[in-house]
C-alpha cells in the first residue's frame, strides 16, 4: 500500500529538474521506491556532469494543497483504478490529477477529436455521433478545445443517460479552465464525468504540453475518431499516436474543396477507417480485439523511430560509458547508440539518464534522444 511520506516522494521526484515520464520509470524501478530515487538524484547529475536541485518541499506542500482546494485528486500509475488502455502505453504518465468517476475510463472508451474552428456541419456531427456513442454505454474522450472538442463533449454528457459518459483531458493543470469560455463545460464534465489532467495545478496550457495532452487523449481510447482536421493540425497528431498505439483510427470524409476536410482525407488515404455514422464506430469498436483494422500506425511522422526499447536497466551496478562523442543535437534513437556504442543496453540507459539529470539531454518522440543545444 501506498504511504502518505512515498505518494509525496513520487510527487517531488516527477517535479524534479530534468524528470519525466521515462526518467521517472527508470529511477523507480531501478531504486524501488520514490524516496531513495530522490536520495540518488544529485550523484547521478553529477556522474553525468552537472549539478542538481530537488523539487523543493514547500512547493509540492503548495501543490498538494492546491489539488485538494478544487476537488481532485492523485491517480498514481499503480493505482487499482489507473486505467487500463493508458498504461499500457510506452512510459505512460507516471502522476495524474483527477476530478469526477475515475471509473468511466475503464468502460468502452473512444475519441472524438478535430478542428477548433469547425464548420456547423461538423460541430453537427460531432454532437451527434457523442450523444449516440455515449447512449451506447461508451465513454467520449475528447480535449476540451473549442469546435469539435467541445461539441463530442455536450453530446456525450447529453447522451450520458443510457450508460455512457464523456472525459476531458487538458493541457493545463486541473484548476485552469482554457478557453475561457469553456469553464461551465469543464465543471459539467468534471463533475458529470470525469476530468484529468497530466501538469500540475496552476500550469497554464502552453504550446508544449499539447502533445503530451494528445497522447492520454488517444492512449485513453480503443479507437480514435477525427471530424474536420487540416493537414498537420494536432489532431492529426492524436490519430498517429493512437495508430501508433494499436489502437483504431478512424477519420469522417469532408469535401475536398474545404481545407478543413484534406487531413481527415489523408488519414483515410493513409490507411484510417472511413466512418460515416456512429454505427460504423461501434461495429469497429465492439469487435476490437487488439488487431485494429487501420493501419495509420505505419505512417510514421518524418523522422520517427519506431523501434521499442526496454527502459529497465535493472537494479544492479552496470558499467559507465561515455556516449557524449556519440550524441549531437539531431535525434538518435536509443537503439542506434546501443549499437555503436558496443555497451550493453542497461549501461546505455544510466549513461542517458545521467545525462538528463544534468540537463545535457533531451528525449524525442520514437525513443530518440539528443544532446541539449
Amino acid at each position: 500500500m501506498l504511504t502518505r511520506d512515498e505518494a509525496f516522494a513520487r510527487i517531488r521526484l516527477l517535479r524534479s529538474p530534468n524528470v519525466g515520464p521515462v526518467s521517472y520509470a527508470q529511477l523507480v524501478r531501478r531504486f524501488g521506491t520514490a524516496a531513495d530515487a530522490l536520495e540518488a538524484l544529485p550523484d547521478l547529475a553529477a556522474r553525468g556532469g552537472g549539478r542538481y536541485k530537488l523539487a523543493e518541499v514547500a512547493r509540492i506542500s503548495a501543490e498538494i494543497a492546491a489539488v485538494r482546494a478544487c476537488g481532485a485528486r492523485y491517480l498514481f500509475h499503480d493505482a487499482p483504478d489507473y486505467p487500463d488502455a493508458l498504461g499500457a502505453l510506452d512510459s505512460p504518465p507516471p502522476i495524474l490529477t483527477v476530478r469526477g468517476d475515475v471509473a468511466l475510463a475503464a468502460q468502452p472508451t473512444v475519441a472524438l477529436v478535430g478542428a477548433r474552428n469547425a464548420s456547423a456541419a461538423a460541430v453537427r456531427i460531432a454532437r451527434e455521433f457523442a450523444a449516440a456513442l455515449a447512449a451506447e454505454g461508451l465513454a467520449v474522450v475528447s480535449g476540451l478545445a473549442r469546435g469539435i472538442d467541445s461539441a463530442a463533449h455536450s453530446g456525450a454528457l447529453a447522451g450520458m443517460a443510457q450508460g455512457g459518459g464523456t472525459i476531458g483531458v487538458i493541457a493545463s493543470g486541473i484548476d485552469i479552465t482554457y478557453p475561457p469560455e469553456n469553464a461551465a463545460l469543464q465543471e459539467q464534465v468534471a463533475t458529470m464525468g470525469l476530468l484529468i489532467a497530466e501538469m500540475p495545478p496552476g500550469t497554464e496550457p502552453l504550446a508544449r504540453h499539447f502533445p503530451t495532452r494528445n497522447r492520454i487523449i488517444a492512449g485513453l481510447a480503443a479507437g480514435t475518431v477525427v471530424i474536420e482536421a487540416a493537414p498537420k493540425s494536432g489532431s492529426l497528431i492524436t490519430a498517429r499516436l493512437a495508430g501508433e498505439a494499436g489502437r483504431e483510427v478512424m477519420a469522417v470524409p469532408g469535401s475536398p474543396l474545404d481545407a478543413r476536410s484534406h487531413g481527415c482525407n489523408q488519414l483515410i488515404r493513409d490507411g484510417a477507417v472511413l466512418v460515416q455514422s456512429p454505427a460504423d464506430i461501434l461495429e469497429l469498436l465492439r469487435g476490437f480485439d487488439g488487431a485494429p483494422r487501420s493501419r495509420v500506425r505505419e505512417f510514421q511522422p518524418d523522422g520517427m523511430d519506431d523501434v521499442r526499447h526496454e527502459t529497465s536497466f535493472g537494479t544492479d551496478e552496470v558499467e559507465s560509458v561515455d556516449l557524449v562523442g556519440l550524441l549531437g543535437v539531431p535525434p538518435i534513437g536509443v537503439d542506434e547508440l546501443i549499437r555503436q556504442s558496443g555497451a550493453a543496453a542497461g549501461a546505455v540507459q544510466m549513461a542517458l539518464l545521467e545525462l538528463e539529470l544534468a540537463g545535457r539531454l533531451l528525449r524525442h518522440a520514437g525513443g530518440r534522444v539528443s544532446l541539449a543545444g
